[in-house]
């Protein structure tokens, strides 16, 4: 029927009778906290392009992974700043590289946070790419092994998940099998299936110390305007061991997360990425916007689309805000 039988208004009146009928709720449980691991100790550099975000060294880490947990957020993801690049990225399987420190001491002393790693040679890398660079291009398949290496000494440091986000075809599987060749069986992996090159990560080069020293990355991240070959590499990756699928950026691809939850039906995440908290935070500053309304907005957007888990630099503050 129509009005003035019908009036949608009538369930819009309170705050009470809009949370009765609210269709998608937010909650801690689906938020990651990403962290950046950095050399040294007691240190607690913050990201000019991100206010309210830093690099960390362990001991940092470990106090800010303490809080995310008590906060309600089950995970963090960790990005590690090395002491030392080079051209293939050695120190992203050193275990005793920042990220595998950090692997094992929030493990001991947070044992309740699951702690999933990136796997990629961006950060690694004196070049700043993804990958083994030959002939002033990204090699494919000579970067399969040290993702693989990277990804096992990650596990054999306690991480509960690994999440490669470099886009090489293959790389899922050929960490799948390193992985089961060496008694890891049991460890998931968060493929960033469908990740774009997308302008919005220009504060995290800042922030991981890896923007690329020549070109672009291109020519392995995907095109912004293909959905279709998005919908491919998700059923790629999850052919070759796929545990959970990622679309990333979330705000520009909002149509990509609705339709992989509806082609697929398998855990599904998104990246609430740098770019995406820098606009928010910057203008919440600058009083352009009531900053805590648009945050629980956007990540509500990005729930409501479809994604189970949702990486974000707001998790914490958001978990707290939503425990009350």
């Amino acid at each position: 029927m129509a009005f003035p039988i019908n009036r949608p208004r009538r369930l819009r009146r309170t705050e009470t009778l809009r949370r009765m009928i609210r269709e998608t709720r937010l909650a801690p449980d689906d938020l990651i906290q990403p962290f950046f691991v950095c050399p040294g100790r007691g240190v607690k550099r913050p990201i000019n392009s991100m206010p309210g975000v830093a690099q960390m060294s362990v001991d940092q880490v470990v106090r800010a992974a303490r809080e995310t947990h008590s906060a309600g957020v089950p995970a963090v993801i960790l990005f590690g700043i090395p002491q030392h690049k080079d051209p293939h990225g050695t120190q992203a399987w050193n275990d005793q590289g920042e990220v595998q420190r950090a692997i094992r001491e929030i493990k001991e002393q947070v044992p309740g946070l699951a702690v999933i790693t990136d796997v990629c040679l961006c950060e690694y890398t004196d070049h700043g790419h993804c990958g083994v660079v030959l002939s002033n291009d990204v090699d494919n398949d000579a970067t399969l092994e040290p993702l693989s290496r990277e990804a096992l000494s990650h596990a054999r440091a306690g991480a509960d998940m690994v999440a490669p986000s470099d886009m090489m075809d293959g790389r899922v599987g050929a960490i799948r099998r390193t992985l089961d060749e060496n008694g890891f069986i049991h460890l998931p992996i968060m493929a960033y299936s469908a990740k774009f090159a997308s302008a919005f990560y220009g504060p995290f080069r800042e922030a991981a110390e890896s923007a690329p020293q020549f070109g672009d990355r291109r020519s392995y991240q995907m095109d912004p305007p293909n959905g279709d070959e998005a919908m491919r590499e998700i059923a790629l990756d999850l052919a070759e061991g796929a545990d959970i699928v990622m679309v990333k950026p979330a705000l520009p691809y909002l149509d990509l997360i609705y339709r992989a939850k509806h082609e697929f039906h398998v855990p599904l995440a998104a990246y609430n990425v740098s770019g995406e908290y820098s606009m928010l935070r910057a203008a919440g500053l600058n009083g352009w916007l009531d900053e805590e309304r648009a945050v629980m907005e956007v990540l509500t957007s990005i729930k409501r689309a479809g994604a189970d888990m949702i990486l974000s630099y707001f998790a914490t503050e958001v978990a707290n805000r939503l425990r009350g």
